[in-house]
């Protein structure tokens, strides 16, 4: 009885050991690490993914921001899989080391998985630059206030020119009602007909 109860104690430490070995592996996915490059660019490294793991690095610069992404299968490195959260650290270590930490970075580099095979490698797969530059939207802004300038003075030329005209048909159409009024009509009906006239013609 004494021997089964010993036995039982033993594999119920060694479950509790293999346990506490799982757990930095569950720590590395979604973990994010910040870092500062060597120019002081400020800088995030997301981690995700089990047995191929991906990598995001975004960084903010002062004038751009830009980011890169890697993909491999660190996990084939005995020493990352007993403990990822050294290798990802010392990831970070070199990466601080560098001015810019995606340009020339093909391979993220650690001192634990240095023997490991080409498969356990972090490769680049992708990389990006945005320019901090909101000049491109003053532009719009500036075009859009610019034809709003351009056609509203049209616009009030255009009514100006509309109304003088008009004014003037109508004083031209009020001399000749008087003038017919006055070959036609009786002196004193010449307000009359001419008002009359001017209806006609107008």
């Amino acid at each position: 009885m004494k021997s089964f109860a010993l036995l039982f104690l033993i594999v119920i430490c060694g479950m509790g050991g293999l346990g506490q070995k799982l757990k930095p592996k569950k720590r590395s996915n979604g973990e994010e690490i910040r870092f500062r490059t060597k120019t002081k660019d400020v800088c995030t490294m997301s981690i995700s993914g089990d047995e191929e793991m991906n990598v995001r690095i975004e960084c903010r610069s002062q004038d751009m921001s830009y980011w890169c992404e890697f993909t491999g299968k660190p996990s084939v490195c005995r020493a990352f899989r007993n403990n990822p959260k050294i290798y990802w650290n010392q990831v970070a270590v070199e990466l601080r080391k560098l001015p810019h930490a995606c340009e020339s970075t093909e391979v993220l580099k650690t001192n634990m998985c240095q023997k490991a095979p080409t498969e356990a490698l972090m490769r680049q797969i992708a990389a990006g630059m945005e320019p901090e530059d909101l000049a491109d939207e003053d532009e719009s802004v500036e075009q859009t206030d610019t034809r709003g300038a351009e056609k509203s003075p049209a616009d009030e030329v255009g009514k100006p020119l509309t109304k003088p005209s008009q004014h003037g048909q109508g004083s031209e159409n009020e001399t000749e009602a008087m003038k017919l009024a006055r070959e036609h009509c009786w002196e004193s009906l010449h307000g009359v007909c001419s008002y009359v006239f001017g209806i006609f013609r107008g």
